[in-house]
């Protein structure tokens, strides 16, 4: 057999606890990776696993040539980027990002960065579930939030300003708000997946207010608040970064500018498993994530 393949799928199914979520990350049938397990024994001539129907670890052998194929895995990597430097980035780019950013990346953000690294390929994966970035198999996870999870490296790429807006269509039937007290009287699009009331904070002129937001629609998904503000059932406060494209074609207008939302912003963070080369297409597309944001313009 292939050893070092043989070792690839070795510390495959060490580093991700099991068969199955081996042959997950692969795409391939656990029973593949069992049967390339079993040949890497018969070769080696030692038991590897000590298997169970409730647990898998390494024999003491096992345990021995687990750390020295992680070790020649690790070089071989090495090898290959050191190469792949040479020339411009390529490969597979798989990304995780929530729900509504996602719209703005690959509205505003994809298109440029695939001119640009043409040998790259983006596999875009859009949830509002966090992902465990090491068991599925994923590159690039764009998360909101302070990142506080010192086994991934997380580089921030900006921050998302909260905004109230609503659509024109909105805004000509029901008047526009002039301070956070008038939302009370307004009918406001909630993150709520029942009905009730949120408390939107703010900070202007007078010092800050607590309005009592709601309305007849209720959602707990970004995609489903902003197709309901520009259909025109009301005010909405989200990041805009989730509402950038709406904003930029005007299909949605800020007010009460005059007053920050508390919190103001959310920092967003690009964040990948540590290693100690980054691979080319992980590095420029977070490069290129952090000028886009930067230059990125809503109103």
């Amino acid at each position: 057999m292939d050893i070092i393949a043989g070792m690839r799928i070795l510390v495959r199914v060490v580093d991700s606890g099991s068969f199955s979520a081996a042959a997950r990350q692969l795409g391939v049938a656990p029973s593949s990776v069992s049967r390339q397990i079993n040949e890497l024994e018969d070769d080696l001539g030692a038991r590897l696993f000590a298997r169970t129907t409730r647990k898998l670890s390494l024999t003491e052998a096992g345990q021995i040539y687990y750390e020295r194929a992680r070790s020649i895995i690790d070089e071989v990597n090495e090898a290959k980027l050191a190469l792949s430097q040479l020339g411009a980035p390529s490969g597979i780019l798989r990304v995780t990002v929530p729900s509504g950013i996602g719209r703005e990346l690959v509205g505003s953000v994809v298109p440029a960065f695939l001119e640009k690294y043409p040998a790259i390929k983006i596999v875009l994966s859009m949830t509002d579930r966090m992902v465990d970035i090491i068991d599925a198999g994923i590159d690039v996870a764009i998360r909101v939030g302070r990142q506080r999870d010192s086994s991934f490296k997380a580089r921030k790429i900006g921050e998302s300003k909260r905004v109230v807006c609503a659509s024109p269509k909105y805004l000509k039937k029901a008047g526009t708000p002039k301070t956070p007290g008038d939302l009370e009287s307004h009918n406001c699009i909630t993150w709520r997946d029942h009905p009730g009331h949120n408390v939107w904070t703010f900070r202007g002129p007078d010092g800050v207010s607590n309005v009592r937001a709601t309305g007849s629609f209720f959602a707990k998904n970004a995609d489903a608040i902003v197709a309901a503000t520009v259909a025109g059932l009301g005010l909405s406060l989200l990041p805009d970064w989730n509402m950038g494209i709406e904003l930029r074609q005007k299909q949605l207008r800020p007010v009460l500018t005059d007053y920050q939302a508390s919190p103001a912003a959310s920092p967003v963070y690009a964040v990948h498993a540590h290693q100690r080369h980054v691979p080319p297409k992980i590095r420029v597309f977070i490069d290129f994530l952090i000028e886009s944001f930067a230059n990125a313009r809503y109103s």
